[in-house]
């Protein structure tokens, strides 16, 4: 499913306007897929220009306490790849799963290898059959069997007496009946998060290129990939500097990710919005010792991303120029 306005799709201004359902379907524990094709804002901003300005929004998209996940394709041949992930990613964690590429990709034309039609089965998660409900006598719809926070449902239609629920977007207990107790919602917002960690597990590992031995570290996601290529190679040749890099996929972040910052005196996260959204969310990730090897490099002007830029700004922090 994709959520957006009549006239702009799936760009931002349509995940403004469906925040109050991102939410349900979060707590909730509702599949859906959302394509978001970052444009610029605010408001109307630049209606025809790129940019990569929703990560923090998307990531809390509701009121309350909410983690959403993100997939973060690089290519078209990504764009599409992913698009089979998310929904096999919504139905495994019982959530809304947010694909976040850019105008530059969505809109721009851009040479591709084939796509590769999926040779794997869909997952759908902890489904109970009328079969199965007949050996449990049962079931709890929010309840945590297994340990990772990810309980069983049904799915509309199946033919059980003891297959119906109540999907919930106020207060629930474990068999989704309402209530209010302060246990009960404590317990769920609790699960919830712990949901959020075994995602960690299933979403698209990072991409790594390099020797891990370097003292300078890049961090990129999305459109910004080619640019962050071009310019590692400007580095090395202009000012003999020597960097590593690890293309972000996905939210959350993967202990591949802790673990290159931690291979680096300095990491540069390299990303196309003002406000540095992709540092921000390391940020809230990240012991206190690793935040501090962190530096932005942010391009924001609406036309895509340029190695040139990059280059410029990390000589000009690195003290190479």
């Amino acid at each position: 499913m994709g959520w957006g306005e009549v006239d702009d799709g799936v760009f931002g201004p349509g995940i403004s306007l469906m925040a109050e359902f991102a939410g349900l379907g979060y707590y909730a524990e509702l599949p859906g897929v959302i394509f978001d094709i970052q444009r610029t804002g605010p408001s109307t901003g630049l209606p025809t220009r790129t940019c990569q300005g929703d990560l923090t929004f998307v990531a809390g998209l509701s009121h309350g306490d909410t983690k959403h996940v993100m997939l973060l394709p690089a290519t078209v041949k990504e764009c599409f790849e992913f698009g089979v992930a998310a929904f096999d990613l919504a139905e495994q964690l019982q959530t809304p799963v947010f694909l976040l590429s850019d105008l530059d990709i969505g809109m721009n034309n851009w040479m591709s290898e084939p796509f590769e039609y999926p040779a794997k089965p869909m997952q759908r998660g902890k489904v109970l059959t009328a079969l199965q409900l007949d050996e449990l006598g049962g079931f709890a719809r929010y309840k945590d069997v297994d340990g990772d926070a990810i309980p069983y449902r049904t799915l509309p239609g199946t033919d059980h007496p003891l297959a119906a629920y109540f999907t919930r977007g106020s207060g629930h207990n474990e068999k989704a009946q309402y209530t209010e107790r302060p246990d009960d919602y404590v317990n769920n917002m609790r699960r919830l998060a712990r949901k959020f960690e075994t995602a960690k597990l299933l979403v698209p590992a990072p991409v790594h290129e390099g020797t891990r031995r370097e003292r300078v570290g890049i961090l990129a996601f999305g459109s910004s990939h080619f640019a962050v290529i071009e310019s590692r190679d400007q580095l090395q040749r202009e000012s003999g500097l020597a960097t590593d890099y690890l293309r972000l996929r996905a939210y959350p972040f993967t202990q591949d990710v802790e673990d290159f910052i931690a291979q680096h005196d300095v990491v540069y996260v390299v990303e196309q919005n003002r406000d540095a959204q992709m540092l921000q969310l390391l940020k809230i990730d990240l012991e206190p010792e690793l935040i501090t090897r962190l530096r932005s490099v942010t391009h924001f002007n609406g036309l895509p991303l340029d190695a040139r830029s990059v280059t410029d700004a990390i000589a000009i922090l690195e003290g190479a120029r």
